[in-house]
């Protein structure tokens, strides 16, 4: 069965002013189509054919980076919606307040670790057994290869926020966080 390139969970200006139509355009129609159309290419009569996304990730080898970015892609979109942003409410708001004493100390640590992220890679909200933590990872890297329950992410490739921000990686954070951030997306991976 071919991977293929799932639809945005909204219309591609629908995060303007703050993430443009212009940089959806090149992010997912050019990146994130990229990753699916190169790794359709890499296990066409394979026996990865017919293994999901996920096992072809979990499967590592020479496929990995384009299918972890398929799937890391998928869900960045997901992990933002307009008219985000702000502080979450329900389950994910108690359960960051349990984990790291309050929003803003969750906020400093999400934020640092995409700030400081070196090069290209993410940050994460993961659920680690009964807490909540921050992750970075690198390049196509993602939780899901580790026992770790992905939440939301922030993506800090450049070509996520070059065309808008440039090279204000800080800018774009704070954005993502104040405008953009899915909490109910967030909450149902809490509760899923």
């Amino acid at each position: 069965m071919a991977i293929e390139l799932p639809a945005l969970p909204w219309a591609k200006d629908a995060l303007a002013p703050h993430i443009s139509a212009e940089t959806i355009e090149y992010h997912y129609g050019k990146h994130h189509a990229g990753y699916v159309k190169k790794l359709n290419a890499a296990i066409e009569g394979t026996d990865l054919a017919s293994k999901s996304l996920v096992d072809i990730i979990r499967a590592g080898g020479g496929t990995f980076n384009n299918a972890a970015q398929v799937w890391n892609h998928t869900f960045y979109w997901n992990s933002m919606k307009p008219g985000g942003g702000g502080q979450p409410s329900g389950a994910i708001a108690e359960a960051i307040k349990g984990s790291f004493g309050s929003y803003d100390k969750f906020r400093d640590e999400f934020s640092n670790a995409a700030g400081s992220q070196f090069g290209s890679g993410w940050a994460w909200l993961v659920a680690e057994g009964d807490k909540l933590a921050v992750k970075k990872t690198g390049n196509a890297e993602t939780p899901i290869t580790t026992s770790a329950k992905p939440l939301l992410t922030i993506d800090v490739w450049e070509h996520a926020y070059y065309i808008d921000y440039r090279n204000a990686r800080p800018d774009y954070i704070k954005v993502f966080l104040d405008s953009l951030v899915n909490w109910d997306f967030a909450n149902q991976n809490l509760s899923g």
